[in-house]
């Protein structure tokens, strides 16, 4: 069995602490291979039934980026018609994607047919499939922030329009639109919080015992 020190569970921690969401990329392009590198980081994840749900679509083509672009823009316009007096000002101070500025754009998607896997451990519980592409996207969060590369996460999108604009089959599920790149600076804590939209909480809150 392998094992870890005390050095490398402290060093574990304090890369989960400067993992952060990253709206704000430098131009730098990524090195060659590197996306598809992190993809195969991302597939070492846990899956249910050993389903490895995930479907990755690199995006490289610029019409597809405009247009993924596009509907970021008006799905946060439509956002913030939800929002009043202060909440909107702050709303529409916020920056909330990457999408013009980063170098990489991945998109991320569930299969949802039960193939492989056979079904095993979603018959109560058939969600669990978009877990299993969540815990792979945080596999890819954790490494590309081991190599100093930033990730941001893009949910301000129209699920049935990021279908069409990448042509993907009928049984995929969209789960996340990523953002890949330099980060304009290092940040320990999340920028919604510096921006005073939202307060981190300790996990005490939200935490119960039985």
């Amino acid at each position: 069995m392998v094992s870890f020190d005390d050095t490398f569970r402290r060093q574990l921690h304090e890369l989960f602490v400067w993992r952060r969401d990253v709206r704000r990329f430098r131009s730098d392009p990524l090195p060659g291979g590197t996306i598809e590198r992190l993809i195969e980081i991302a597939c070492l994840s846990p899956s249910v039934g050993l389903s490895q749900p995930w479907r990755f679509v690199i995006v490289e083509d610029s019409a597809r980026r405009r247009a993924v672009i596009e509907d970021f823009r008006a799905c946060n316009a439509e956002a913030l018609q939800s929002y009043s007096g202060e909440r909107a000002a702050k709303y529409a101070a916020l920056k909330l994607s990457g999408l013009e500025e980063a170098p990489g754009h991945l998109a991320v998607f569930a299969e949802k047919t039960e193939i492989i896997g056979a079904g095993l451990g979603r018959a109560t519980m058939p969600e669990t499939t978009e877990y299993s592409v969540v815990a792979a996207i945080c596999s890819m969060w954790l490494a590309a922030r081991a190599e100093g590369i930033g990730l941001g996460w893009v949910s301000i999108l129209n699920p049935a329009c990021i279908d069409k604009i990448l042509a993907v089959p009928e049984s995929w599920k969209f789960i996340g639109y990523l953002c890949i790149g330099y980060p304009e600076a290092e940040l320990d804590r999340p920028e919604l919080e510096q921006a005073r939209w939202e307060s981190r909480r300790g996990s005490g809150e939200f935490t119960i015992r039985r």
